[in-house]
């Protein structure tokens, strides 16, 4: 091979390297590239039981507090950060914020979920199965139980978080045992749309129709006392008629006490 076909080939094999070499430099410097947020996208879980939170709210939140994130690398976005935020609403019980590879910023929001809502003199909250009191929420009022009268808890209407005081949770405790035997049957379920709680600590069982009130006294023996109950309705009332009696003492052992109006 002469000299010239040599320094052609050799100068071939140069450039045909350099412009490798520079591909690969281009190619690593797109892959380097920081990928940038281009939206939000909010899930509300369990959005069909409650309405507490929105999307809107979620943004609206993230505006006021976190700032400018669109645009923004998502390797510079503070997740935890994002997540303390939401989870900062009395309503929502956890978040998770993630990032997908094409820049969208997700967060999955679970509701605090009440089955029981407080009513005071000085205002109302709500309060979940865990024990966990929050406030009232101005876009959603959830159909719960509704207990109303002297209620033996410091919380008002401001107030979230657990019960601290041990005779007070306590009291909670057996109430909510009560609470739940209501919700968790269904003909109760239709029938007790709210509690009344007396100064001396008895409960007292508002129904939905008829205005008769059945005295159930302090909240034990449950079973027995809505086993009294269900005699009333099965046997008192077909013999008797509705509206016939006033109110219905459940508080004794082995009898129902009935009186007129």
């Amino acid at each position: 091979m002469n000299k010239a076909i040599r320094y052609t080939i050799i100068g071939i094999c140069s450039v045909l390297l350099a412009a490798g070499m520079t591909a690969s430099v281009i190619a690593g410097q797109v892959r380097r590239r920081p990928v940038k947020c281009t939206g939000l996208e909010v899930t509300v879980l369990d959005s069909m039981e409650n309405g507490f939170v929105s999307r809107k709210d979620v943004r609206r939140f993230l505006d006021k507090e976190y700032g400018s994130f669109i645009g923004e690398s998502i390797d510079s976005i503070d997740l935890v950060r994002i997540e303390d935020i939401i989870d900062g609403r009395s309503a929502v019980k956890k978040s998770q914020a993630f990032v997908t590879r094409d820049g969208i910023l997700h967060i999955n929001v679970t509701q605090r979920k009440p089955v029981v809502r407080f009513q005071k003199k000085d205002g109302g909250f709500y309060a979940d199965a865990e024990g966990y009191i929050f406030p009232l929420q101005n876009s959603f009022a959830s159909h719960v139980q509704i207990i109303d009268g002297e209620i033996p808890l410091a919380a008002n209407s401001g107030y979230k978080g657990s019960i601290a005081d041990p005779k007070e949770r306590e009291w909670f405790r057996k109430v909510m045992e009560v609470v739940n035997f209501i919700g968790n049957d269904r003909t109760w379920k239709g029938k007790i749309v709210q509690i009344s709680v007396t100064k001396g600590g008895d409960l007292i069982l508002v129904p939905r129709e008829g205005k008769e009130k059945f005295l159930f006294g302090q909240p034990e023996d449950i079973e027995s006392k809505f086993a009294k109950l269900e005699k009333y309705y099965t046997h008192i009332i077909p013999a008797k008629g509705e509206g016939h009696y006033r109110t219905v003492d459940l508080k004794y052992k082995g009898q129902i006490v009935c009186r007129e109006k």
